[in-house]
């Protein structure tokens, strides 16, 4: 015959429970804000690729806190789900914190994202986002530089002939160009926006 647990012990049960729980919790949340400050030496830099308007370089905004997603326009998901929220944190902020940042998209895709194309891919999510692109190997320079990566596969069924799988964080930059922290491209926006908010 099974013991029956006293009223302590049960209460004990319980309350491991919960705090495995909040553990878990706690471990996810702080994976989907990502690195803290102190952890990303080593990463970042200036570099200059080419927007609708000609060369555009990180320190072309220094003084602001630009908001950094690598990703393309063909992009079924992540990069739609990353601009979205960047959008919507960035629309939380006041106008005078919104002129304070700036979305900086670098595109993966040299050979399908135009300008032209970024631009307005970019600007649907939020106006005043900019889009970027190079050649190969000038984006391969930044993407190494942010510790970020992509790959293409092939899709021989596809009239797409190719999809990208990419990094799927956002890079927080301070006013001094410098890399302050990573965020998942899916964290909550309001703690998206809040992080944001804490470049300035």
């Amino acid at each position: 015959m099974a013991k029956k647990l006293s009223s302590i012990e049960r209460l004990a049960l319980i309350l491991c429970g919960i705090l495995l729980a909040l553990s878990v919790g706690l471990y996810l949340y702080g994976q989907a804000l990502g690195p803290t400050p102190e952890k990303q030496s080593g990463l970042g830099g200036d570099f200059t690729l080419q927007g609708v308007n000609g060369p555009v370089s990180l320190s072309d905004f220094n003084g602001k806190g630009v908001v950094l997603m690598f990703g393309y326009t063909y992009c079924p998901d992540v990069c739609p789900t990353g601009l979205a929220n960047l959008g919507a944190a960035m629309n939380r902020l006041s106008e005078e914190q919104q002129q304070q940042v700036q979305p900086i998209f670098v595109s993966v895709d040299p050979d399908r994202d135009t300008a032209e194309r970024l631009d307005d891919y970019t600007r649907y999510f939020y106006p005043n986002a900019i889009g970027i692109t190079g050649s190969k190997s000038e984006i391969d320079k930044v993407v190494n530089a942010y510790g970020a990566f992509y790959r293409m596969v092939e899709m021989p069924d596809s009239a797409m002939a190719y999809s990208v799988d990419h990094s799927a964080r956002i890079y927080l930059i301070d006013r001094d160009g410098n890399l302050n922290r990573l965020i998942d491209h899916n964290a909550p926006v309001a703690d998206l926006s809040s992080a944001i908010k804490a470049l300035l």
